[in-house]
C-alpha cells in the first residue's frame, strides 16, 4: 500500500510513511503536502539527493534517526549543527555535511520502483537539479 506518490524528474515512485517509528515527523510532513521542491546531488554523503532547507524550523526533534539510510529511505534533518534538509538515498550513503556526520529522521520509504532510484541519482548528478513533488496517494 502506498501513502505517497513522489514525482522526481521523469520518474514516479510509490512510498509509505514510517508512522510507527517517526509519528511526529510524519505528522509535520503531511501538513506540508502537497510538497514541491527541487533535488540536487549531495556533496559529502555519497549516493543521495537532497533538498536544502536552510534555517527552516520544522519543529522536529530526533526520532527514528539514522546516518546510513538504505536506498529509498527518506530522512529529514531538523537542523542544529548543519542546515535543515531532506535526504533521499539511492545507493550507498553515510549522511554528512561539512561539519561531519549527521543523523536524520527516517520518516518515508520508497517502495517501488526501486530500480529507478539510481537512474534518478545519476540524472541529478550529471544534469543538475530536478523537480520533486510529494502528493498523497
Amino acid at each position: 500500500m502506498s501513502d505517497v506518490v513522489i514525482s522526481a524528474g521523469p520518474f514516479v515512485f510509490n512510498a509509505r510513511f514510517e508512522t510507527a517509528a517517526a509519528p511526529r515527523t510524519v505528522e509535520i510532513f503531511k501538513r506540508l503536502m502537497p510538497y514541491k521542491q527541487e533535488v540536487i546531488h549531495v556533496r559529502w554523503s555519497g549516493e543521495a539527493v537532497w533538498i536544502p532547507l536552510g534555517d527552516t524550523d520544522l519543529g522536529l526533534t530526533p526520532e527514528n534517526q539514522t546516518s546510513y539510510p538504505a536506498p529509498g529511505q527518506i530522512l529529514v534533518y531538523p537542523g542544529g549543527i548543519s542546515e535543515t534538509e531532506i535526504l533521499l538515498g539511492y545507493g550507498g550513503v553515510r549522511f554528512a555535511s561539512k561539519v561531519g556526520q549527521l543523523a536524520g529522521n527516517h520518516f518515508l520509504t520508497i517502495t517501488s520502483p526501486l530500480d529507478d532510484l539510481p537512474k534518478l541519482g545519476k540524472l541529478v548528478l550529471w544534469k543538475g537539479a530536478q523537480p520533486i513533488h510529494f502528493t498523497a496517494a
